[in-house]
């Protein structure tokens, strides 16, 4: 069963980036850059930063389910767009600033939002999915935030929300490794709520919105979003300092170098296989 078959269709602006399907008061929303393991260019990013009012203002929309297609939920930055991100500062600030407001748009997203994290989620997908109400984690799949690793700041989602989710020791250690985070790893954590296997994983994402969205509509919302302040709150002034400082890193010898070093590994890869 693939995500583009569970549901009906719905027509809306962020297509082919993002599908999104009506299984009744649920809305499915696919992340839809299977060829690239959903990794976000720059289309990809403003679909992610728009849908949420967007679905918000859907008057028979009451809980949605976010997830991959193909065998990854999100693999994070696209490391070519990177590369068009470093002689274009313009573009680089408003993809910074936006990544920004991509954050607090989650948080501040009314609906209940459930995570189903059907592969590896990796940087911003990784923070997508752990911004999440209920993260629903594939037994094969499994988190990492690799901004460190490829020489950039962690700005858009894990300095500042995951020493509130897992601690602030466990944080530091993820964040400054760049580890993965297998499933089992991730539900210890707290950055998912339990594993689920493989092929169970959309039913038992809807079957969570489902549940989600026969709740009375008021004590729903209006509870999510008194514990979204507490995230609210934590991330005040740390995302700020944090995205100023990964604008900075793009200019940086060593997020090229590693950059570069990534993309000729992917061709060679790529001619092997051809």
């Amino acid at each position: 069963m693939t995500a583009a078959t569970f549901g009906g269709l719905m027509d809306h602006p962020f297509a082919p980036e993002l599908l999104i399907e009506e299984i009744g008061a649920v809305r499915l929303v696919t992340l839809n850059r299977p060829e690239a393991m959903n990794a976000t260019n720059e289309a990809l990013h403003g679909a992610l930063i728009g849908v949420w009012r967007h679905l918000a203002a859907d008057p028979d929309a009451r809980a949605v389910v976010l997830t991959g297609a193909g065998r990854a939920f999100s693999a994070g930055g696209d490391m070519e767009h990177f590369v068009e991100l470093w002689n274009d500062p313009a573009s680089r600030q408003k993809e910074i600033e936006g990544a920004g407001q991509l954050l607090r748009e989650i948080l501040a997203f009314p609906l209940p939002l459930v995570a189903a994290v059907n592969g590896p989620a990796v940087g911003l997908g990784c923070n997508l999915a752990a911004s999440s109400d209920v993260v629903l984690i594939a037994e094969s799949a499994f988190l990492q935030d690799p901004h460190v690793g490829v020489g950039l700041t962690a700005a858009d989602g894990g300095a500042p929300t995951w020493p509130l989710l897992m601690g602030m020791l466990r944080a530091k250690e993820y964040l400054l490794t760049s580890k993965r985070i297998p499933a089992a790893t991730a539900v210890e954590l707290g950055l998912a709520t339990r594993m689920v296997p493989d092929a169970d994983l959309l039913a038992e994402a809807v079957k969570v919105a489902e549940r989600l969205a026969a709740q009375p509509p008021q004590a729903i919302q209006s509870t999510k979003r008194a514990l979204n302040m507490h995230l609210e709150r934590a991330i005040s002034g740390v995302i700020e300092y944090a995205l100023s400082e990964e604008f900075k890193s793009f200019d940086t010898s060593e997020h090229q170098a590693l950059v570069t070093s990534f993309l000729e590994r992917s061709k060679q890869k790529s001619a092997a296989s051809a």
